[in-house]
């Protein structure tokens, strides 16, 4: 096995005992980068800001280096790295190198891990098949046929790089299921914390009430030892919670006899493929084994969950991307003689933002606008409240965890959806919005192959600020499907 290809647990332990050096697993990632350009899942590498780190690392191996010492990870091109390009994949954003750091990042290099580089990502977060990036797309390392196959989005750099042993984790963020989404198309594990868990400082803002960062990583372990790192308040971002950390490794018992799981009966959706249903009832069996009890619930809102986050992300999304206008960094268009400040706004909106991002920038603004505010933005908000409403009765009543699936199909080919309506590729995030909406935990754990021999992966849903107790049934149900399956290497 290269280094490369262990977990995050497993090289912990094996830099402990000395079996290897930071430099080397650091240098055992780089090479599999450089193997895997074929992906794009790297966009920006950082390999001196690897290899500095990787040897302070070395030198501080021993009593008091942190939870992470030495670990080598990918971090999403939407977190700002100081000096380092941060462009949301996004044109608009070309040559920006912030001056600071994300709290996020910030916490993981205090922890002692290695930065890779960037990773590619649906340009500001928009998408599910990471076909929106100015970088081109994000290739999926399974491959059943010779289709070039999604890794998800927005998070599908992450998820490819960490499928296909680029790095040891990654970082992604999650606005409508683009961790848990990505993290089921390539076997990984991802999890989008409760909202508030994990500051938002330094992070490209898409939807402001619904984005989260989170891990996503090769196991359930691994995503509690990174979530630990990530998570924790942060007094420059006021949505983030001032409660503390457990220890989530530490939750990870493997017991979760008397719990209960419930199964809501609005995910049973129209025309949902045979393979999913029988991955979502087995997912019940083994939960069942381990000592939980399954109830039925009800969601009834669900059904509205969709049509509510696409009015909600898009007009939050028209807000936080009014700031790019050209006039202080980023992309300015060229000016022809006699244009106007108005002239600068339209000529480098049109030219920075891809047709996604200006399809939900107009449709934000249009809902945001006096005569329709009511009748949609509005509107949406009260349904996002009875979904919230929904989830805190059944929580309210003793449920301990909700098991859906993740997504409504296996990973699809790159370019197949591209003369779709664009609501078809909405819909695959059916299953993951409801959580954003709501601001629950929610993790994805790879449990099956289809009958093509793609990975599908099953969601489970946690009780707020409960990612403690999410990750131990997730660890319940990693266990009991025993998923060790890896993409074969093409690359």
């Amino acid at each position: 096995m290269n280094a490369n290809e262990l977990t995050i647990a497993e090289a912990r332990d094996a830099l402990a005992k000395g079996e290897l050096s930071v430099v080397d697993l650091t240098m055992a990632c780089l090479t599999a980068i450089d193997a895997g350009t074929p992906l794009n899942a790297f966009v920006h590498l950082t390999p001196e800001i690897a290899l500095d780190q990787a040897r302070a690392a070395d030198a501080r191996r021993g009593e008091g280096a942190g939870a992470l010492n030495g670990i080598p990870l990918g971090i999403k091109d939407l977190f700002c790295t100081r000096g380092v390009a941060s462009q949301a994949a996004s044109n608009i954003l070309k040559g920006f190198k912030p001056e600071y750091e994300s709290t996020v990042t910030s916490k993981l290099f205090e922890a002692g891990a290695v930065m890779l580089g960037k990773l590619n990502m649906d340009e500001f977060a928009m998408g599910s098949s990471n076909e929106t990036s100015c970088y081109g797309d994000a290739v999926n390392p399974w491959k059943v046929d010779d289709r070039k196959l999604t890794p998800g989005g927005s998070s599908g750099g992450s998820a490819a790089a960490v499928a296909a042993d680029l790095c040891l984790g990654a970082t992604g963020t999650d606005t409508g299921g683009s961790i848990r989404q990505p993290a089921a198309f390539t076997g990984i594990v991802g999890i989008k914390p409760t909202y508030g868990r994990v500051s938002r400082w330094g992070i490209v803002a898409f939807a402001s009430s619904l984005d989260q960062a989170g891990p996503m990583t090769k196991t359930v372990r691994d995503a509690a030892i990174l979530l630990g790192a990530m998570a924790g308040h942060d007094p420059k971002d006021s949505t983030s919670a001032d409660i503390p950390v457990p220890d989530f490794e530490a939750a990870l018992t493997g017991d979760i006899r008397g719990k209960k799981i419930g199964i809501p009966r609005e995910y049973r959706m129209e025309g949902m493929p045979a393979e999913i249903e029988a991955l979502w009832a087995k997912g019940r069996e083994m939960l069942a084994d381990a000592g939980a009890e399954i109830v039925d619930i009800s969601l009834p809102h669900t059904k509205y969950a969709l049509p509510a986050y696409y009015v909600i992300a898009p007009a939050e999304a028209s807000s936080n991307l009014a700031r790019y206008d050209g006039v202080r960094y980023g992309h300015r268009a060229k000016l022809g003689q006699g244009d106007g400040i108005v002239d600068m706004y339209e000529k480098t909106r049109a030219e920075g933002f891809g047709k996604e991002v200006q399809r939900r920038v107009m449709i934000g603004t249009y809902v945001l606008s006096a005569g329709f505010y009511d009748a949609y933005y509005n509107r949406a908000r009260k349904v996002r409240a009875l979904i919230k409403r929904d989830f805190d009765q059944v929580f309210a009543e003793g449920i301990d965890a909700i098991l859906t699936p993740a997504t409504p199909s296996s990973a699809f080919g790159l370019g197949e959806m591209a003369h779709a309506d664009p609501v078809e590729m909405y819909l695959n995030d059916v299953f993951t919005v409801t959580v954003n909406l709501a601001g629950l935990p929610g993790i994805s754990v790879p449990v099956g192959l289809d009958a093509k021999g793609l990975p599908l992966g099953l969601q489970l849903i946690g009780r707020p600020w409960d990612e403690a107790g999410l990750l131990n049934h997730a660890h319940v149900l990693e266990q009991a499907a025993g998923f060790v399956e890896k993409p074969r290497k093409w690359w």
